[in-house]
This record gives C-alpha cells, structure tokens and sequence, in this order.
C-alpha cells in the first residue's frame, strides 16, 4: 500500500512544497486537535514558535465545543483543593492516580483565571440581590466574580459554567485569541494519519506527522519538532454518543502504533441523560439535576434514585447510569424522565436557555413537561499514558485532553473535571515543551556521549504507572473464517464501509455498553474478526490501486480509518474482557463485585507486539489485521498468549 503513511520514507524525502501533490511542510511544534486542550496549549505557548494546529473537521465540531456543564475548579471560599481531590477520588473508585490528581486539581483556579484572561464569558454572581446571574464578555474578570453550581459527585458548588453552553463560549473566545495570534496557524479539514518517529533512535523521537487534506484531496507531511496529541476521544464508536463524528479514538492508535503504553480503555463512561428522542446526540446537562431535576418512572412518576444512594440524583454518573439502563430494562420504553417542571419557569429559561430552546423546538416544554432521557457514551477514561505534564511514552510527543490517560479520572470520571484537564494539562505542555526543545538542541551539539540515552535520560522522562494488569493481545493472526462470499473483485465502498461502522456501534453499545458479560464480548470479537479478515481480503484485491506519486485514493483512506476503528474496538474489548471485576464505568454481570486490589490495565505499544512476534509486522507501518484472540472450537476468548 505506497499511498498509506511510510514513516521512514517521509523521513529521507526532500520538501516538496505547499503547491506540490504530496507537499511537506515545516513548523516547531505541531498540535493535532483544535478543541480545548489543542487551543489552551497553543496560546500558552511562547509566542516565538511556529505552531501548526490541525482540526480534522470544521473548528466547531470538536467535543469540547459541545460541553454545557462547566470548568470543575475550587473557587468558593467554602470549598478546599482537598474536598475537590477527595471528591475525585472517590468517583475514581480507587484507579484515580492520587499524585497527578492532586497536581491537576491545585492548579484549578489559576487555570479559570486563564479563561477569563482569555474573554471566555463566564456566568456571574448577581450583583444585588434577588438578581439573576448575568453573561458579560470581560477579560478583567475573577474567579470569585463567577456563579458556580453543583454536578453529580461534587460535595459543594464548584462548577463554574457560561449558561449551559460553557464549552461553546470557551471554544469561540479561545479559537479568536488563535485566529489572531500571528504565531499560530489552525488549518481546517485536516485529518492526521499517523506519526512520524525516527526509526533510527530507538527512544523513537517524535517528528511530526503525515495528514491528508480533505480541502484539496491531498497528503500532506508535517514535520516539527514536537508534536502535541489533541485529538479527543472515541465515542464514535458507539451508537448513542455525545461525541461529534470527528471522534473515533484515532489519536489513541496513532500513539500506540508510534510505541505509547495505552491504559484503561475499557472505561467509557455514559453520560446519565442524553436526550431520548430519535437518534439525538444531545445532552442533558447534569447541572439541572444539579439544580433540583428529579428522575422518574414514565409509568408511575416515582423518584428511583432516592432508593439507589443516598446522594440520589446527584450520586456519580455510573451508578446514576445503570441505574436508569436498569428502569429502561425493566419499563421497555427507552427512557426514563427527568423532571426540571417544579423549578421556577424564569430560572429555567434563564439558566438554561440553550436546553430550553433546544427542547421547545422539539416539542417538550421544560417548564411544564418531563424530558426523556437514557444514558449515552460520552467520555473516555482511558487513553495514552501520560503524566500532568502531558509527557508520553514518545520522546517529542505530548497528549491532552480526552485522548490522554493521566489517571485524573479513575474508572468514573467527576463531572465537569475533564475540561479543567484540558486546560491545565495543556498550558502544563506549553511550561515544558520549550525545555525540551533547547535540551534537544542541545542535546545534538553533544558528540561524546550516546545520543540515545541521553534523550531518555537527560530530556525526557517515560511516566510510571503502579499496580498495573497487563493486557494480552493476540501474537499472530490466524484464518478461521471461510472468505469465499468475499468476490476477487471486490472492492469497498464508502457506502459498504459505512455499514460496517453502524453495525459495529450498535454491537458495541449492546455488548460493550453499561454492562458486560463474557458472553456478549465474545459475540462481539468474533464478529470484528469476521470483518478484519474480510478488509484485509479487500485489501489484498486493492493493492495495486495506489497512484504512482505515493498519495491516498479515497478507496485507501476509507480502508485505513475502517481498519484503525476495528483494531481500536478489538482494544478496547480485550480490554475489558480481561478486568474480571465491576469497577466505576465498567460493570461486568458475570464479576459484579470490587477485585481486592484496584489495578490500572495497561496495552503495551504496538512494536511490542512485533517484537514478540516478528511475521506480524506489515508493510508501510500499518497493521491492516490485529484478530481478538478467539479459540476456534471453543469460540472463548483465550487468556494463554505471550504477555506484551
């Protein structure tokens, strides 16, 4: 496959140009994700360096753009860093990493004073009394200026919110700060591929990335001298999902195949009340519950929560969420109700006014009527491993936001703690990447010494995890499946493609959803293998349709980000096949109890796998066939492979 991304050969060929079919472009740091975490970094970032930001869609579609909550922070002087901490860690149930918890969470107001510097309109304290809390654009405001309210888990106030459309007013005051800085340039309908490493260190020092540009249908290499993942989460792999389209986990593989650890994929948390009406992805913010909204039966209008935990409503979002997946089992109508009716009509509308307006227009009057609601997927846990620096395993990469795993989050996220995550993680990134950047120059006047040990120990240091369970994967690929419906003449559709996407999403929220069982993860690897060995058939019979320049054909690329999100969905249930325990976001009916010893699952990067076993590394980097490891007469998965 010549048009998919060969890091070695990207490395050795000459700049072409911008004008060029397969240009090649230079920046010092390049950022890939233009959502909250990718914009905190870029404008923190000393304004002497070129920075390249890459959106892979319109800059509007991006999760953060979508959060209505708020920014989770200690600001009321009745509330502590260490009841904010205490309160993370016990939504975490027991995963969170306490040192870069407490890092993250002590740097939480000076990280909203940042917002407001940077003209996001936070909702105000009233200023007389009886008043409502007003909206005002003012760069000189202060955090003890803001209206903060409460979200599921919180043991006080602590959330600060711009209505209920925070994330939409921080992305569009952030994104003009970008848009003017003269330093930073955000390039649109920029999909990356994958990351280049430099395969002659063995410390596979980061140096930029290959992306196609869907404006002018071209590939593109960026080299830089650091790389800055932003990319989100993968939501999208799900039928019912917050997430825009743009989410679908590729930022965790390109990061596992460039040789990062992977950690607790297997915690995708559902958010409790996404709106139940046809196929909508909108949320329910949690701040109405937060508020005083009630969630009921739709058949007798009784309170359920109250019998459930004593924080009722409020309890953390995986217990909130199975237990209304449980009354949507037991009901068969798909919903339950949450019910904002009793509060005061002009506090919703005012409050509220995007769900209010949002809802009006489909028929549902808060103020008068319930909402239906049932859970939908809405955040990942787990992702690259990093430190609160956003240091990966990747000499000259970093990771933030929601595609990172700095162990803030546990195995249940707290609500509203993730957009704080973005923010500090991200100018932590800008703190410490000009240090990399002049011990890397440094670093290459050195002749005496061996370059890469001191790139691993003078200039970058690997994040450590304890008390980790290693996940197994699958040492060689094996046929077990009869091809012979796949024609020799084949060759995928985008329409076909699509099909496959929509019944991998539902099988994932049937069988890799609020609950889990062995059984249902099985079904669901066997079917992935059914269609892996059907692609890497497909590709076979495609391989001699690349262009001869070495750029993508949209029958590649489509073959590419299909194989990618199969290779990801194998991860992520592997993953949670092997936790043998209900823990946070991942509750399994056949282990519901706690393991004695909370454990952090951890995949080890992908050229692990092709040192254990050298027949499975592919052409062009790419690993068109990672099977689940399935036994063929028993159809169970297989726990008795080679630990990586």
């Amino acid at each position: 496959m010549s048009g998919l991304p060969n890091m070695s050969a990207a490395l050795t060929a000459e700049s072409l140009g911008l004008d060029s079919p397969a240009a090649m472009v230079q920046t010092d740091v390049l950022i890939i994700g233009a959502g909250l975490a990718g914009l905190s970094t870029a404008l923190a970032l000393p304004k002497s360096l070129n920075i390249t930001v890459l959106s892979k869609a319109a800059l509007e579609v991006c999760s953060s753009h979508y959060a209505q909550g708020g920014i989770a922070a200690s600001l009321d002087k009745e509330d502590s860093v260490a009841d904010h901490i205490t309160d993370t860690l016990i939504a975490g149930a027991g995963l969170c990493d306490a040192n870069n918890t407490t890092s993250i969470l002590s740097t939480g107001q000076q990280a909203v004073q940042w917002l407001c510097e940077q003209g996001v309109p936070f909702t105000q304290i009233p200023q007389e009394d009886n008043a409502e809390p007003v909206t005002k654009l003012q760069t000189e405001l202060q955090t003890a200026d803001l209206h903060l309210t409460k979200e599921g888990g919180h043991g006080c106030r602590r959330v600060a919110h711009a209505d209920d459309a925070t994330g939409r007013h921080i992305m569009e005051a952030l994104t003009i700060k970008a848009q003017n800085a003269a330093n930073i340039a955000i390039l649109p309908y920029h999909e990356a591929l994958s990351l280049l490493t430099d395969s002659t260190n063995p410390n596979k020092q980061c140096q930029g990335a290959q992306v196609f540009d869907h404006n002018n249908q071209r590939q593109l290499t960026f080299f830089s001298r650091a790389v800055v993942l932003a990319s989100g989460g993968m939501g999208q792999l799900f039928k019912r999902a917050s997430a825009p389209n743009v989410c679908v986990g590729d930022g965790v593989m390109m990061a596992w195949q460039a040789g990062c650890r992977l950690a607790n994929l297997e915690f995708i948390q559902f958010h409790p009340t996404g709106l139940a009406v046809a196929d909508s992805s909108f949320l329910i913010s949690e701040a109405l519950r937060g508020e005083g909204g009630r969630l009921t039966c739709p058949q007798t209008d009784a309170r359920f929560m109250l019998e459930i935990d004593e924080r009722a409503e409020l309890a953390p979002r995986d217990i909130v969420a199975r237990a209304i997946a449980e009354q949507i089992s037991n009901n068969g109508l798909g919903y339950v109700h949450l019910d904002v009716s009793h509060l005061p009509e002009q506090f919703l509308r005012e409050h509220f006014p995007q769900i209010y307006k949002t809802l009006l227009e489909l028929g549902i009057d808060i103020t008068k009527q319930p909402i239906p609601v049932a859970p939908t997927a809405h955040y990942s846990c787990g992702g690259v491993v990093t430190c609160a620096n956003g240091v990966t395993d990747v000499a000259g990469l970093y990771a933030a936001g929601e595609v990172a795993y700095t162990g803030l989050h546990g195995a249940n996220r707290l609500a509203s703690n993730s957009l704080l995550e973005c923010v500090v993680v991200g100018r932590n990134i800008a703190a410490d990447l000009p240090r990399y950047l002049k011990a890397l120059e440094n670093l290459n006047h050195v002749t005496s010494y061996d370059h890469s040990d001191l790139l691993a120990t003078a200039i970058w240091t690997a994040p450590t995890l304890k008390d980790i369970q290693a996940i197994k994967l699958p040492s060689s690929p094996t046929i077990l499946f009869n091809l012979s419906h796949c024609d020799d003449t084949d060759i995928i559709t985008h329409d076909y493609a699509g099909k496959i996407v929509t019944e991998l999403k539902v099988l994932m929220t049937s069988y890799m959803g609020i609950t889990r069982t062995a059984e249902s993860l099985e079904q669901i690897l066997i079917q992935i293998q059914q269609w892996q060995q059907w692609l890497e058939k497909t590709r076979l019979n495609q391989s001699s349709m690349s262009t001869l320049d070495g750029t993508i054909t949209a029958n590649e690329l489509t073959l590419f980000q299909l194989s990618r999100q199969l290779q990801l969905a194998t991860l992520v249930i592997q993953s949670a096949y092997q936790r043998y325990e209900s823990r946070g976001g991942h509750y399994r009916q056949d282990y519901p109890h706690l393991a004695s010893t909370p454990r952090t699952s951890v995949i080890a990067p992908l050229s692990k796998l092709r040192e254990a076993d050298k027949t499975g590394s592919r052409e062009g980097g790419i690993d068109w066939l990672l099977q689940p490891i399935i036994d063929d007469t028993e159809a169970r998965v297989v726990n008795t492979v080679a630990n990586i």
